[in-house]
């Protein structure tokens, strides 16, 4: 905005001259008009309350759980792969027995096939985020549930490693689509109030889907080997979720946002009323709601001029992208991608199978419980920032004890091997409280609402890049003929944890309880992220010209 910012406006310039036409008097009239119920708009968002926003936006609230449900789907079959290696039904049907006699996939192909998902997803995360801005959040996943139940037949039907590659790669893509849509969708349809807290539920998603996948292998493993069947069960379960999410996401009302960014103002307010139950707060305004909408819009338009991915590294949108990237891919390299193979190293870190897949469900069942855990500590009034910094440590200091649990003698074997287990225990706690969930509302609370979309896929994208290359690491850490690292890996991640600590408190600000023009006006006046928590500035003192689409600001001052 720097070479574009005009003179704050004074009261005077705001009054229409002799001179001024009745189109420019009309558009003018339109644009106060905007600002001042944009403004009430805001300082009632501000003002809500948790309890006040769930009595105003209930549906909002059901219809974001119920998109974030195709997350689900997502966990399931993500945490499938990885957790099938270890079983040796699997392993005999596509690997090759090992120096210690027993089945196992070689680690290439281990890599390969985490991978194969990784690739569809980047390419995915590219497609729809071109498609969501164009058609809407809602047909974008419609789109992407009918893909996915049409190629889930290739894992069923998989003969060979070829055949389970090609069906990670082509359902890998729309996977793609909901890790950005329903992260999109939850920020967009609900208040202040509630952003923080179903954006995460995202995250909850993610262990609900992954707690029913080790559930079912679990069940597989007790059973005993009972031939291909065995394996391909877990996979052909996939097919119960796709319809029922399909019809429910018909009936969605699409995001307002979307709709105003479209210039269909109208569509927004219905949508909005769809969201809301108005009766229960007297004071609320569709209209002004929806001006405020289309204030944040026209001061977002004025910071960038363009929508698409090339101005998502332009001017402030550049450290926006970056941070949002780099949130995400934080994930990764604290240690997730490692405890995506958490029964695999389990088993090579001496617990037996049947023991390695409960941990590995106490694992996934704290994903969900830490959720709602986060939300708890958010309710307290801790920030995204403090949880996501704090949490970096704690999990720094448990990757490193898991590490050095791998110097205890022969003869303790055992014991190091559950300590080890329970090490993996109090990690997942750590991650699901604070970086695992947290991570959702700060990439979908940081970009502007006109690169929203676009901006979370980069940010996606840089987090599969990471895990590509988690992946080929992995593997090779822990397979038995390769570098056969086990609790070392712990080292590993744990240096890459403190790096990712650093990055964190340096450059990861605090949007909690910022409406979405305020943090485009923090960005562009480039605060600190140390002082964005403290900082006070007001997006309706900025002025929108009608004409040269220009617009100025004020001087930030801290809070007292």
């Amino acid at each position: 905005m720097s070479d574009k910012v005009a003179d704050l406006a004074t009261p005077a310039q705001l009054q229409p001259t002799a001179s001024t036409s009745i189109d420019d008097a009309s558009k003018h009239a339109d644009l106060v008009d905007m600002t001042v119920n944009a403004r009430r708009a805001a300082e009632k968002e501000m003002n809500m309350s948790l309890m006040q926003g769930l009595r105003l936006y209930p549906k909002a609230a059901a219809w974001s759980m119920f998109i974030s449900l195709c997350i689900v789907m997502e966990g399931f079959q993500v945490c499938l792969t990885p957790n099938l290696i270890g079983f040796q039904a699997f392993a005999r049907e596509f690997g090759y027995l090992n120096n210690d006699n027993v089945y196992e996939i070689p680690a290439a192909w281990i890599a390969g096939l985490s991978n194969g998902a990784t690739c569809g997803q980047i390419i995915g995360l590219f497609i729809a985020g071109s498609i969501a801005e164009r058609i809407g959040y809602r047909y974008t996943v419609l789109i992407a549930l009918v893909w996915i139940t049409a190629f889930l037949t290739l894992f069923v039907t998989a003969n060979n490693l070829t055949t389970l590659l090609m069906g990670e790669i082509l359902c890998g893509l729309p996977w793609g689509a909901f890790q950005t849509i329903c992260i999109s969708y939850a920020a967009e349809v609900c208040p202040v109030a509630l952003r923080g807290y179903l954006t995460c539920f995202v995250n909850c998603c993610w262990g609900i889907g992954q707690v029913i996948g080790i559930g079912v292998i679990k069940a597989q493993v007790a059973k005993g080997d009972t031939g291909h069947w065995s394996w391909r069960l877990p996979y052909a379960l996939q097919w119960m979720w796709p319809v029922p999410l399909a019809i429910g996401v018909f009936f969605a009302p699409e995001s307002p946002w979307w709709l105003v960014r479209r210039g269909r103002f109208e569509d927004a307010k219905r949508s909005l009323l769809r969201l809301t139950s108005p009766k229960r707060d007297t004071e609320f305004d569709a209209d002004e709601t929806i001006d405020m909408m289309r204030h944040t819009t026209e001061l977002e338009q004025e910071i960038t001029e363009g929508a698409s991915y090339l101005d998502c590294f332009k001017g402030t949108n550049l450290r926006r992208t970056e941070i949002v990237a780099m949130t995400w891919a934080i994930q990764n390299l604290s240690g997730n991608s490692f405890s995506g193979y958490s029964s695999y190293f389990l088993q090579k870190a001496g617990v037996s199978p049947s023991h390695s897949y409960s941990f590995a469900l106490g694992q996934y069942s704290i994903n969900i419980v830490g959720v709602f855990g986060a939300w708890a500590l958010m309710a307290c009034g801790i920030g995204r920032r403090r949880l996501y910094v704090s949490g970096l440590a704690c999990l720094c200091v448990a990757l490193f004890v898991m590490g050095f649990l791998g110097l205890l003698p022969e003869a303790k074997r055992d014991s190091g091997a559950m300590a080890t287990g329970a090490m993996m225990i109090v990690w997942a706690a750590c991650y699901q409280l604070t970086v695992g969930s947290v991570c959702y509302s700060l990439v979908a609370e940081l970009p502007t609402r006109r690169l929203q979309i676009k901006t979370v896929v980069i940010g996606r994208m840089a987090y599969n890049v990471i895990a590509i290359i988690c992946n080929i690491l992995t593997p090779y850490m822990l397979n038995t003929d390769a570098w056969n690292w086990g609790n070392f890996a712990g080292f590993f991640w744990g240096g890459s944890c403190f790096l990712s600590l650093v990055y964190a408190y340096f450059r990861i600000p605090e949007p909690r309880g910022r409406t979405f023009a305020e943090i485009d006006m923090l960005f562009e006046r480039k605060v600190p992220a140390r002082k964005f928590e403290s900082t006070v500035v007001d997006p309706f003192e900025v002025h929108i010209d009608e004409k040269r689409h220009s617009v100025s600001h004020v001087e930030l001052t801290p809070k007292a």
